[in-house]
């Protein structure tokens, strides 16, 4: 069966809540889709927040053969809204397979938005990350905000939920059973589908699959979080 990050636009933009797991799962979403394709590129399209961004990854990107782009700004402490030029050449290449790391919640979505155009010609895809355990997403009442939110501001549909129930490496079973409940809840009044459930594959492993399980590697963990690793 074909993985749910192959089939379909080839580029597929990740968008959610602030802490929702995004930008990991865009690094590992990338780095799964270069094993199937070898022109592939993780685009850091994040414009409003300077933490845990997917361009502090390009060497790791680089070794595993997948094109990082991204704003000569996107490592430094500019606070500037600007999308280089070289995101335009992702719309040119019909070869490349390009994941897009949005920027979190409405605001970060409006990057999509500049480039309307050229995502509705390659009919690109657009998942919404959620994460039950995040403050802002913890309720039915805060994601559907939200999400109505970022469909406005990123001027396209999201194509479907990626429930990312996660507490770091505290997270059980049972905290991806909840999530899952959770986001069904909301997956049946919206209409969207949950396309897959993220986690660490020995968590993963343990629950029943009733969805395509994505196994993620961490790569964004500060030194602050590098405790909760050993």
């Amino acid at each position: 069966m074909t993985k749910w990050y192959l089939s379909g636009s080839r580029i597929k933009a990740v968008v959610g809540h602030y802490g929702s797991g995004k930008t990991e799962i865009s690094l590992n979403m990338a780095l799964n889709i270069r094993k199937h394709y070898a022109q592939t590129a993780l685009a850091d399209m994040d414009i409003v927040n300077p933490f845990f961004r997917s361009a502090e990854q390009q060497d790791l990107l680089i070794a595993n053969g997948v094109e990082p782009i991204h704003s000569a700004l996107a490592l430094s402490a500019a606070d500037i809204p600007a999308l280089p030029a070289e995101f335009l050449s992702v719309f040119a290449r019909p070869e490349l397979r390009c994941v897009l790391d949005v920027g979190g919640d409405d605001a970060g979505a409006a990057a999509l938005g500049a480039y309307k155009p050229q995502l509705d010609a390659c009919h690109a895809e657009v998942y919404y990350v959620v994460n039950p355990f995040r403050p802002r997403s913890s309720t039915r009442e805060q994601v559907l905000e939200m999400l109505a939110k970022v469909q406005v501001r990123a001027r396209r549909a999201i194509t479907g939920f990626i429930l990312n129930a996660n507490l770091g490496a505290q997270t059980t079973p049972e905290d991806l059973l909840h999530g899952r409940a959770f986001l069904e809840e909301i997956s049946q009044e919206c209409g969207l589908p949950i396309v897959a459930e993220a986690g660490m594959a020995d968590v993963l492993k343990e629950v029943e699959e009733k969805y395509p399980q994505f196994p993620i590697r961490r790569f964004l963990v500060p030194e602050w979080m590098e405790c909760e690793k050993k």
